[in-house]
């Protein structure tokens, strides 16, 4: 695995201090539920890259749940705060991985911002990853929209093809086990060279 590479490349002895390194971010995008953040995070500590969540960056800059930005203000003002995040990401972020909230693909300068990497499944793959999952109720209470299955899926069915047009790799995270996911995005980043 390269982990024990980069370990050597940067004279670190412990699997708990791998750092690798990246040329470029690497911006994971997907419909809400699919993975992104979990990757995201998976990645983070196999591969001792930094990663970052834009939603978490919207909620702390303004110090309110998504869900409650959504409420108070609606989906426009909620869109300018992942613009201006995003500008930020694009000025002052190198070399990590950005996972990005469902909508986050609209921004103006998504390319600028590093390789554009689509999750993708099927909408009943994904409502069955979220059932499913141990902390399912947390998970769902997070996707407040998942409580109307038709209107989740047609905003899924909406986004599905504009996803692909932005992305620069997709990957089908239906049939892989998170490890080969893991893998393909460190190929994609060029860390298992």
């Amino acid at each position: 695995m390269r982990s024990e590479t980069c370990a050597k490349e940067y004279g670190k002895s412990s699997i708990d201090t791998i750092w690798c390194s990246m040329k470029k971010n690497i911006i994971l995008i997907g419909f809400m539920g699919v993975g992104k953040g979990s990757t995201a995070r998976d990645f983070a500590k196999t591969y001792g890259i930094y990663n970052i969540d834009t939603d978490d960056l919207i909620e702390s800059r303004t110090n309110r749940e998504i869900k409650r930005i959504f409420k108070k203000h609606g989906e426009a003002y909620f869109r300018a705060l992942e613009q201006e995040t995003a500008d930020w990401i694009e000025a002052n972020v190198k070399g990590t991985l950005i996972s990005c909230g469902g909508g986050f693909y609209k921004v103006n300068n998504i390319k600028k911002l590093g390789t554009v990497v689509l999750l993708d499944a099927p909408f009943d793959w994904i409502l069955g990853r979220l059932k499913n999952a141990k902390n399912a109720k947390t998970k769902l209470a997070k996707r407040p929209l998942f409580s109307k299955i038709k209107e989740a899926k047609k905003l899924y069915e909406q986004r599905v093809g504009e996803y692909k047009k932005v992305a620069d790799e997709v990957i089908d995270v239906q049939s892989l086990t998170q490890k080969e996911i893991l893998e393909k995005i460190a190929n994609i980043a060029g860390i298992n060279d």
